[in-house]
């Protein structure tokens, strides 16, 4: 089967949280807070195994979760951290936001792509012992590892891309050009998936052809099969446009080529301005008329025209020459460019911004980012209510409460948690 679009969920793992310890040890007085801090959460990374050539493991498990780092221990002991989560992916494949579309990492290289970061683990308590704060009861927890919903395609990556109308002898030239050995019968779609093959030119050159399931009028649109793989074609830096010059299906082959280029640039507009070498093909089976009626358009649209028949390898060798020639003068294979986050798509958590409503006369404090605050907080303890204070006092919270109106005795609610204000 194959599969070269996925929607999967990945969240890297939490830290562990920071430990409250104080030192106990015989014949030692006042041995102080040795409370250790967490580990960090195990990271989400993609890396590209040369094995695969589809998505299609990923229709069978969707979540994708890194492990949580241990908490800290007494003595100092800092927790261990959680390895990464390794996941492999075909050669070629992007990654994108599904929330957003953002492209966040190509999949081409060799490189490890660290997609979702794992949260750092929180301090404990010997990190807040100060000369007038010498028993700390509190520790933080750990970061939340990122999580986020990720849309995977793959586009194969190919030096040329086969194009054509159904049935006219793509998976034919591929087969008798390169190694591959695809299907070929004598109807329509045929080649339901795509078809690589390295095709060997001289000792020590070679490049990846790719045969693109057949294409239709409307395929651009979603009319037929090839509409699915049209952006298999986008990496390829050279189009082999494959036309049945001897109209064997009662079809024109000029109106099929205008057709097809027609669908390639409604598709992608660049497509249609990529380097194109034309394929006449099936030139055993046409009149000379025919041929020259055909070659002679395509020589005036200023594209190369090869006359071949695939079935008995008839100028496929001339074919191939000239595909290398042109592969020489032409760049790389295009590797997408990450996008770089936008500052208007981040969130309230990011931004540390804070909402406040009142809501049957109590103070309603809305910030996700406290939500982490809160949890380092030790309620019965003077000096972390003071720090939880500090925290909002330095956030803006309070002159903005003192703002709208609030007098000593009113209740502020953040998150569940009420307690009444105080100046």
């Amino acid at each position: 089967m194959f599969v070269d679009s996925v929607k999967i969920y990945v969240k890297a793992g939490n830290g562990g949280n920071g430990a409250v310890s104080f030192h106990r040890e015989k014949y030692v007085a006042a041995g102080g807070p040795d409370g250790g801090d967490g580990g960090r959460g195990g990271d989400i990374v993609f890396v590209v195994d040369p094995s695969l050539s589809t998505l299609v493991d990923f229709r069978y498990r969707k979540k994708y979760i890194a492990g949580n780092g241990e908490d800290g221990r007494s003595k100092r002991c800092n927790g261990k951290s959680a390895e990464n989560l390794i996941i492999k992916v075909p050669r070629g494949t992007l990654i994108k936001d599904a929330k957003t579309g953002r492209l966040i990492a190509d999949c081409s290289s060799d490189q490890p792509v660290t997609v979702a970061k794992g949260g750092r683990g929180g301090k404990g308590n010997a990190w807040f012992a100060t000369p007038t704060r010498q028993i700390p009861r509190f520790a933080k927890p750990g970061y939340t590892g990122e999580e986020l919903e990720l849309n995977l395609e793959l586009k194969l990556l190919a030096d040329v891309g086969l194009v054509g109308f159904p049935n006219v002898g793509k998976s034919t030239l591929i087969s008798v050009v390169s190694a591959a050995k695809p299907k070929i019968a004598n109807y329509h779609f045929t080649t339901l998936t795509p078809v690589l093959g390295v095709v060997r030119v001289d000792e020590g050159k070679s490049f990846v052809m790719a045969d693109i399931p057949g294409l239709i009028e409307g395929a651009s649109d979603g009319v037929g099969l090839g509409h699915a793989f049209l952006r298999h074609v986008e990496r390829c830096r050279l189009i082999i446009h494959v036309v049945d010059v001897s109209g064997s299906e009662s079809r024109d082959p000029i109106a099929d080529f205008e057709a097809i280029n027609r669908e390639l640039a409604q598709f992608d507009q660049d497509l249609a301005e990529r380097p194109q070498i034309v394929a006449a093909n099936k030139c055993d089976m046409a009149t000379q008329e025919q041929i020259l009626r055909f070659r002679t358009y395509v020589e005036q649209q200023g594209y190369a025209c090869f006359e071949i028949s695939a079935a008995t390898t008839q100028g496929t060798h001339t074919l191939i020459a000239a595909v290398s020639d042109q592969l020489d003068d032409l760049p790389p294979i295009r590797e997408y460019q990450p996008e770089e986050i936008n500052p208007e798509t981040l969130t309230e958590e990011n931004k540390n911004r804070f909402e406040i409503s009142v809501i049957d006369g109590k103070y309603v404090i809305d910030a996700p980012w406290l939500d982490y605050v809160l949890g380092s907080v030790n309620m019965d303890d003077y000096e972390s209510l003071q720090y939880f204070q500090r925290v909002l006092r330095n956030s803006g919270i309070i002159d903005k409460l003192e703002e709208m109106g609030i007098q000593e005795g009113d209740t502020v609610d953040i998150f569940g948690f009420e307690f009444d204000f105080v100046f």
